[in-house]
């Protein structure tokens, strides 16, 4: 078999030391959310690196349909923390849960003017990919 992406490892070694030794801005990227049905029309993007304020749809685990705001992203730990998605500790303190953004769902983006720019580049980049597919 041959190598597909030249610049990726294929040896469970390397690949797991790349994705646990990944610098926080490569995190980001790996941090990545996809979006709704609605938004994925409207910005004709499957998925972007979430971010604090975004709301989002829990997809998988106990806390499955629960819609939240991001709290705070944890790239050290590859999770995102949501308000009101907590636990008890035995002494009554309430804790965050820790939730890997690819199992939620973005139902709202936090837009500025660097993420609408983000978005936009995407998308032009996906039409010039359609073009080429056409021809």
């Amino acid at each position: 078999m041959t190598k597909i992406n030249s610049s990726l490892h294929s040896s469970r070694r390397k690949s797991r030391k790349s994705h646990f030794g990944a610098p926080s801005s490569i995190r980001r990227v790996i941090m990545s959310a996809p979006l709704n049905k609605e938004l994925r029309e409207k910005y004709n993007v499957r998925s972007i690196p979430i971010r604090k304020d975004d709301e989002v749809m829990i997809t998988r685990g106990s806390n499955k349909g629960r819609e939240a705001k991001v709290t705070s992203v944890y790239r050290l730990k590859y999770l995102v923390h949501l308000e009101r998605v907590s636990r008890e500790k035995s002494n009554g303190q309430s804790v965050p849960i820790g939730i890997h953004p690819s199992k939620c769902v973005i139902t709202k983006l936090k837009l500025d003017k660097d993420r609408e720019s983000i978005l936009e580049r995407i998308k032009k980049g996906r039409e010039i990919k359609a073009k080429a597919k056409e021809t």
